[in-house]
């Protein structure tokens, strides 16, 4: 079903492209003599082929590749070939890369697109594709063009740090950012540590307090696929969507096999506890050292203060929703002992199983505020339907102003 599939569908495109198609050989051979380049890569039981490009660096090169689907070289969507130097440095756990057929669109490289290749190449790949159905095949052949609308070309330059509107927002990954927060922990160094998306950027472009914490945090980190296409916008390429709660699970991971603690701050009450047992539940070793809502009086906060210090926490995350969260978090940081202090939004909300996270096929395409608005309409719609427009306007403009 899969393979009718593809020779339809290259089939049907390489005769509707006919016309430009036998233009762009031409128009090959003419200037390089050559009217393919090849490059020798292998696919499904290591058997060789060349993938075929068009010869020559005018537009349209890569639709050469029909021919190898056509052929059955590659799928629409399969693993990644490999050229033999690669495959001389497989590690063990990628033996099995060639019992499943390459393609243009892996499941890696679609999570690489947007931003969220968090884990390695080969699981990333093999899990899916050691049970694909034909539906899955065609969910994966959609969500790779959509994510390819949406986050664009990589051939960007890609610089250490991203500027809009006076914020500096470390272009970094999600590993690094991970390695990052341990270090300033290890080191007993303080942190305060922020993340924004289009919707906090849109309030730094107004409220003056907020983006001055923004300016002087220890480090903000980039979330979401509207940073991505900002930088798109401004000639840059985000490495990774280094969003918080992604990186919850995995900050969780990494403090359970290093011993740090953590203290979880704001949420409705029982949501705080709700997530830390859940997180507890994952990874047994896991020391969270206190739990609080978010409701509390400003008489209380000396309090709530003394809990977290007297908790012994290394890691405090607080969420009480942007800016509120980074302006309590300035205020009080000289008077907190924890090394790394975080505002992290709604996670809590997520992970306590209150409110439900966009399925992963929609995170995969870039969709996920979609998502949010759909589950909060009357809440979100401004933030999304007026506030990612007047975003993208506002990077058009400092574009233009240099």
């Amino acid at each position: 079903m899969i393979r009718l599939f593809d020779i339809f569908t290259s089939g049907a495109a390489l005769i509707l492209l006919s016309p430009w198609l036998l233009f762009r050989a031409g128009l090959a051979y003419i200037k390089t003599g050559s009217v393919f380049s090849k490059q020798a890569l292998l696919g499904y039981q290591q058997q060789p082929f060349n993938r075929l490009r068009f010869a020559g660096d005018a537009s349209g090169k890569a639709l050469a590749v029909l021919i190898n689907i056509f052929k059955g070289d590659l799928a629409w969507a399969g693993v990644r070939a490999l050229s033999a130097e690669e495959v001389a440095q497989l590690p063990e756990n990628a033996s099995g890369h060639f019992g499943f057929r390459p393609g243009l669109i892996s499941a890696y490289g679609l999570k690489q697109h947007i931003g969220q290749a968090y884990d390695e190449e080969f699981a990333t790949d093999h899990a899916l594709f050691a049970n694909m159905s034909a539906k899955n095949y065609l969910g994966l052949c959609l969500r790779g063009v959509i994510a390819w609308l949406l986050g664009g070309s990589s051939d960007n330059p890609t610089p250490p740090t991203l500027h809009f509107w006076g914020v500096d927002i470390a272009n970094t990954t999600m590993t690094e950012a991970v390695d990052w927060l341990a270090q300033r922990i290890d080191s007993k160094q303080s942190a305060l540590v922020a993340f924004v998306n289009p919707a906090c950027l849109n309030i730094a472009y107004k409220h003056a307090d907020y983006r001055q914490v923004l300016q002087t945090a220890t480090r903000v980190l980039p979330d979401g696929i509207g940073i991505k296409i900002g930088c798109r916008l401004l000639g840059q390429n985000l490495r990774e969507n280094v969003n918080g709660t992604d990186m919850f699970p995995r900050l969780c991971e990494r403090a359970a096999n290093s011993g740090y603690r953590l203290f979880l701050l704001g949420g409705l009450p029982d949501v705080a506890a709700l997530a830390a047992a859940a997180m507890k539940e994952r990874f047994p070793n896991l020391q969270i050292v206190g739990v609080q809502d978010g409701f509390f009086s400003e008489a209380e906060t000396p309090q709530v203060l003394a809990t977290i210090n007297n908790s012994g926490a290394d890691i405090l995350l607080v969420g009480f929703g942007v800016p509120k969260q980074e302006l309590w978090l300035a205020q009080y940081q000289g008077q907190l002992t924890p090394s790394v202090c975080m505002g992290i939004g709604g996670l809590f909300d997520y992970y306590s199983g209150r409110i439900p996270r966009a399925p992963m096929w929609l995170r995969e395409m870039g969709m996920e505020w979609a998502w949010r608005l759909l589950q909060e309409p009357g809440r979100m719609w401004q933030r999304y339907l007026i506030g990612n427009p007047l975003f993208l306007y506002r990077v058009w403009r400092q574009r233009q102003q240099g």
